[in-house]
């Protein structure tokens, strides 16, 4: 499988996003990478960690995000899953879970509902130790600054708009993680 391939075929319309989107997922994926290589106890695949880590995001170009290049018709919050339903299209359904499941900590169905968040009524937390590395390694990225790494509390407080859920989530992964 090649997640390059797979990109080009969505992005190719698009040099602005494909910029963005690329230098963000190899950002992400290097550090997920590492993570997986530092800690050999977790047991992870680390061929799958950088595939999916370089796919996480392949439904941003559906959302309605000018500030980096993406002119569709969704909110920015359901990138996840309608990334998801392009790499199941694709015959990746282990990736599609890693896009669905990294926005924030991930989003239970009860944050989903309570916030009226217009995503699909399902649970959407990383599960595995691979969607838990990769939804980690990608809080210390942003698509708007692409040329720096944040620290752990500029980390932290970015998921504060999630609730205090994600934050300790935030925290128990440092501790697992880092």
């Amino acid at each position: 499988m090649d997640p390059y391939h797979i990109l080009d075929k969505y992005y190719s319309d698009n040099p602005e996003l494909k910029h963005v989107l690329i230098t963000h997922s190899q950002s992400v994926a290097d550090k997920a990478e590492a993570i997986a290589l530092t800690h050999p106890e977790l047991e992870v695949d680390v061929e799958f960690i950088r595939q999916a880590a370089l796919l996480h995001d392949i439904g941003i170009f559906l959302t309605d995000a000018p500030g980096i290049h993406c002119y569709g018709q969704h909110p920015y919050i359901a990138h996840g899953y309608l990334g998801a339903d392009i790499l199941r299209s694709e015959g990746f359904p282990r990736h599609a879970l890693v896009c669905e499941r990294h926005t924030g900590t991930g989003l239970s169905l009860d944050l989903i509902r309570e916030r009226n968040l217009p995503l699909p009524q399902r649970g959407m937390k990383p599960i595995s130790i691979e969607e838990q590395v990769i939804c980690f390694a990608d809080k210390f990225f942003s698509k708007s600054h692409i040329d720096r790494e944040k620290s752990v509390d500029q980390a932290r407080k970015s998921l504060l708009r999630f609730g205090n859920e994600g934050v300790e989530i935030f925290d128990n992964w440092c501790k697992l993680f880092l």
